[in-house]
């Protein structure tokens, strides 16, 4: 809507039900946290980094933060009782930077009501982020215990099933913010 960008970093290390694409994986899978027992404690802690060129003050970037964490619940993340999850935004907008040769300092910014789209690609990257590094993940093992890589090809799968049985056409028109 404005042509800002918004990037998001993730280090994934949560709880919860897997859900991609509104498709519950982790069920599917038979691998979620709440398998065995229900309301176990799961430790790690999810840190997401938004950074966006928008002219944003210190108020709104607080707001994108907090949208963040509702992109990590997209995916089905749930913040558990051990989890320290936390997101920092921060904005890099060149209209902004501070110029040293002049003895004012006088930002650029958008108003509160153009903020929704900021607001949906905050949450949008987010959970692409997380997704992406579990598609990147690889099986990996240490101190007597082994973490297998999910399994790309059955996640595909069980998207493109869950795809035709549910009419999964957006609500909104998709493209760049």
């Amino acid at each position: 809507m404005g042509g800002y960008t918004v990037g998001v970093l993730v280090q994934a290390n949560f709880g919860g039900v897997l859900q991609i694409a509104g498709t519950p994986i982790g069920q599917l899978l038979n691998k979620y946290t709440f398998r065995d027992r229900i309301l176990q404690d799961v430790d790690g802690s999810c840190m997401i980094v938004v950074v966006t060129d928008a002219p944003v003050d210190a108020r709104n970037l607080e707001r994108m933060a907090k949208r963040a964490i509702m992109g990590m619940a997209q995916t089905g993340g749930i913040a558990s009782n051990g989890s320290g999850d936390y997101a920092i935004a921060v904005s890099v907008a060149p209209e902004n930077l501070i110029d040293e040769n002049t003895d004012k300092y006088q930002p650029a910014l958008l108003h509160n009501d153009d903020m929704s789209g900021l607001f949906m690609a905050t949450i949008e990257a987010t959970a692409e982020a997380i997704w992406n590094s579990l598609f990147a993940a690889e099986t990996t093992s240490g101190n007597g215990r082994t973490v297998e890589a999910i399994d790309k090809d059955k996640v595909v799968e069980l998207i493109k099933t869950a795809q035709q049985t549910v009419d999964l056409k957006p609500t909104y028109p998709l493209g760049k913010n």
